[in-house]
């Protein structure tokens, strides 16, 4: 590998930063993977929730345990030993209809699941509607991802999933600006060392001493680990956040925002920051003056930002999105359940 990368180096600073934007373009497949993955967690955590109100209920029936999730405890055991039940999601629109409307926000869960009254919800033809309109309710382990959105109100024009986009683009930018500083801070303690070592040992410049080479790498190898715990953070706890405050809606809107915005924000810094690099290359062959010039010094303060743009930010991005990804689908079961949203306090 290091061969390979050293070969890919020496092609020049565009070739590496197109290769590093390959790489970062396979990040935004595994994230479209990963968030089909987190409806399933999400199905899972719906017959998870279930299975625990059906072991705690006494009476057979339909219970009604947040706005629109519903689970019906029938007779007899399931194979495993629990009581059978089966889940069911009621969909907002059908819920805001008149005819139940009122009833429907009678049935308080704010103290645990309620009984729903004999009769508001009936069986015909093997599906469970509402009486009063004729409204299906979708069986969980049948609902599909058109369901799941519909139950959820995925759509723009849901503020919990507008929010969720604009945290997960602003979260993006955050973690650029926190890997940026750090690359900074690293270099600043290396070079530091390095004037130290020049101006204690007279030798080294003379040839009669050799240089303390472990102390600087030492430095930078603390840095690395040390400067990574802030963004690594931010990934890790976003995702568990904005889906305790928000709910599902908001951790897709979270999804969103993320692979949008770090999908073209890595590929910009990978582009440009390999630009800037070679733009002081070019310089320095001659062009426009050469070495010492206006245009030289302004080639410098540019390869200054573009090497942690294409080496640190950029390909680091690939990390972030499917950071964020797999916490949201780790995270999912606990969001279904106890999310703000789900226990009706937002």
């Amino acid at each position: 590998v290091r061969e390979r990368t050293d070969a890919l180096d020496s092609l020049g600073n565009t070739t590496a930063a197109t290769g590093k934007g390959f790489a970062i373009g396979s990040a935004a497949l595994t994230a479209l993977a990963l968030l089909a993955a987190y409806i399933e967690e999400v199905r899972i955590g719906f017959e998870r929730w279930g299975r625990v109100v059906a072991s705690e209920v006494a009476e057979e029936g339909f219970y009604k345990c947040s706005h629109g999730f519903i689970v019906r405890k029938e007779a007899g055991a399931a194979e495993d030993g629990s009581a059978r039940h089966a889940e069911f999601l009621a969909m907002p629109a059908d819920l805001r209809d008149p005819k139940i409307h009122d009833a429907w926000e009678k049935l308080d869960y704010s103290n645990g699941p309620v009984r729903i009254p004999d009769g508001m919800l009936v069986e015909r033809d093997g599906t469970i509607v509402f009486a009063a309109t004729g409204a299906n309710v979708v069986n969980v382990h049948r609902a599909t991802l058109p369901d799941f959105a519909t139950y959820y109100d995925a759509q723009l024009m849901n503020p919990r999933v507008l929010i969720g986009v604009f945290l997960g683009a602003m979260a993006t930018f955050v973690f650029c600006a926190l890997t940026m500083k750090a690359v900074g801070r690293a270099a600043k303690g290396m070079v530091e060392e390095v004037r130290r070592q020049f101006k204690e040992r007279k030798g080294i410049m003379e040839g009669t001493e050799k240089p303390d080479y472990e102390r600087p790498v030492a430095i930078s190898t603390k840095a690395a680990q040390r400067e990574m715990i802030a963004p690594s953070l931010l990934g890790l706890i976003t995702p568990l956040v904005t889906g305790f405050l928000f709910g599902v809606s908001g951790v897709l809107g979270l999804l969103v925002g993320t692979l949008t915005a770090g999908f073209c924000v890595a590929i910009f810094m990978a582009n440009s920051g390999g630009a800037w690099d070679n733009a002081k290359k070019f310089i320095e062959a001659g062009n426009f003056g050469g070495k010492g010039s206006e245009a030289h010094k302004a080639g410098v303060v540019g390869d200054t930002v573009g090497d942690p743009f294409k080496d640190t930010s950029g390909p680091s991005l690939n990390i972030l999105i499917k950071l964020m990804s797999m916490v949201s689908v780790v995270a999912a079961g606990f969001v279904v359940r106890f999310s703000l949203h789900a226990m009706g306090i937002f």
